[in-house]
């Protein structure tokens, strides 16, 4: 069996009938939803038109939710059906990033992700979708796609379908008849500042009992002129917002700060063979330590069901990039000790061995957040292949901004203040060149674009121009390159520290500020 839907858009009359049923059959709280209906307006009066579209998850054949979420709360069934389990979710939000459909959301009292499951209840008693059952135009129809038999084959074959986003690779089995590319397609339609009923005094989802709402999805600066009849969204459900707040960013950060310091001690030590002071080694070595704490906290932190942390060694699924993040950084914190515990004991061939282990795992502890991102279908911008290096160089600089620091405070010798000036140097170059790339460059896709204009000159332009540009990156490199007083250095190193954090944070809110449905 291979479960599916087919939205007959020539019958929907948005008489939100579907919605009502799913929220009554599966106990949806309010400010959420599994199925809604979107309305969009084209013409100008009286020459006007009115289009319903019904939205929810599409139970891909190749669902990313299911193979981002690092507990397997997410399932897909072998019927077709993707399913959820909310006993195991952690609420970590990944599957929310993965979704190119904006179909999961925060459960406000159970706080784990949940969506439409397809009422998989009540197919297993031979019933209908709550929302097929109580359609009374017959506009939804679902079944087994693999039936020739079955209405929905029969429709699928015989009528000419569309499906949403099918660039994704996703193989959506939510298909439309009549689809509307204007309802279909968020970045076609203005976005209404407010609309009936969309504005709540709370947040919403991950949002909700938070005492703030959630961040705005944001309209573009520059939109295209339009070619066609006036169009405008009407009608649609509240913002999921970003959903990835402050301890995201703070967490990549720390990571960056952790595995930037130790790579930077293997390489001075290992690989150039510079001769560190004992209280050095170990300050390198502790502030390792710490900040892979740190990043470990932030983790749990951003969890909206943190208790559940530990699923995600103990019941882990082994394709999620959370998970083998979880187990690099477990190795890399394990290569921590042993360095430390064979320094305490006097085991150089050990220490050997823990250096050059550690710096494995620092290197992949830096860049494997690239890939996590990456795997975050629903986000275009973080799909561009020069992410990897972004973080590669945002660990060097964190590492080498901490490492000058501690130079100071313990006497470091002036040849290595000397090189680090240089390593700090060229590294601020090149990741001005490579953030001036991944704003102005070519964009695979309008969603991408639309994140770069947000940052260029949109609701984060300042948070980047001014923290992360200047402050970050060209005044710590302008001071790096004409300076040698200790002072100077010290805030060259103290504004890049500060210029990883707003870097991160910048490209970690942009692309959620940027509509999925």
């Amino acid at each position: 069996m291979n479960y599916g839907f087919v939205i007959d858009a020539r019958k929907c009359i948005g008489c939100h009938a579907c919605t009502v049923a799913c929220k009554s059959e599966n106990q949806v709280p309010l400010g959420v939803n599994r199925t809604w209906v979107k309305y969009v307006e084209k013409g100008s009066f009286p020459e006007t038109r009115r289009y319903f579209t019904v939205l929810r998850c599409n139970h891909c054949a190749e669902p990313p939710c299911v193979a981002i979420c690092p507990v397997e709360a997410l399932q897909k069934r072998e019927d077709g059906i993707v399913d959820f389990d909310g006993r195991r979710c952690i609420g970590c939000k990944a599957c929310a990033q993965a979704c190119p459909y904006n179909a999961l959301y925060i459960d406000p009292e159970t706080h784990t992700s949940a969506k439409c499951n397809y009422c998989a209840h009540r197919k297993e008693v031979g019933l209908q979708p709550a929302c097929v059952a109580i359609c009374p135009q017959q506009a939804i129809v679902s079944g087994d796609l693999d039936d020739p038999s079955s209405k929905i084959a029969a429709l699928v074959a015989g009528e000419q379908t569309v499906v949403r986003k099918p660039e994704k690779g996703t193989s959506p089995k939510l298909f439309y008849i009549n689809g509307d590319g204007a309802s279909l397609d968020p970045l076609q339609v203005s976005l209404e500042k407010e609309y009936h009923w969309s504005a709540q005094a709370r947040g919403v989802g991950h949002f909700a009992d938070k005492q703030k709402g959630a961040p705005a999805i944001e309209k573009p600066h520059h939109e295209a002129p339009a070619t066609g009849p006036a169009m405008r969204r009407v009608y649609d459900i509240p913002s999921k917002g970003a959903v990835w707040g402050w301890e995201v960013p703070a967490y990549v950060s720390a990571k960056a700060v952790s595995s930037g310091v130790f790579l930077l001690f293997f390489a001075l030590t290992a690989l150039l063979g510079q001769e560190l002071s004992g209280m050095m080694q170990w300050a390198a070595w502790a502030t390792s330590l710490v900040f892979l704490g740190l990043t470990g906290g932030f983790l749990i932190k951003d969890l909206d069901r943190p208790d559940r942390f530990s699923s995600v060694m103990l019941r882990p699924q082994f394709g999620s990039w959370l998970v083998k993040g979880g187990l690099t950084i477990t190795g890399y914190g394990a290569f921590l000790a042993l360095w430390g515990a064979s320094r305490f004991l006097q085991i150089p061939a050990l220490e050997r061995v823990a250096l050059w282990g550690g710096a494995l795992f620092a290197l992949i502890t830096a860049i494997y957040t690239a890939f996590l991102f990456g795997s975050a279908k629903g986000r275009d911008f973080w799909q561009s292949p020069m992410l990897l290096l972004h973080m590669l160089l945002n660990a060097l600089l964190a590492g080498g901004s901490t490492m000058l620091l501690l130079g100071f405070g313990t006497g470091a010798s002036v040849e290595l203040f000397a090189l680090l000036k240089q390593l700090l140097a060229a590294g601020f170059s090149l990741h001005l060149v490579i953030m001036l790339l991944e704003l102005y460059g070519k964009h695979p896709s309008l969603q991408a674009e639309r994140t770069a204009e947000i940052i260029r000159s949109g609701s984060l332009k300042n948070e980047f121009w001014i923290g992360s540009f200047i402050a970050g990156n060209l005044l710590p490199l302008i001071l790096s390159i004409l300076s040698s007083d200790p002072l100077m250095l010290a805030a060259a190193a103290i504004l890049g520290l500060c210029g990883v954090f707003y870097t991160e944070k910048v490209w970690v809110q942009a692309p959620q500020r940027v509509p999925l449905s």
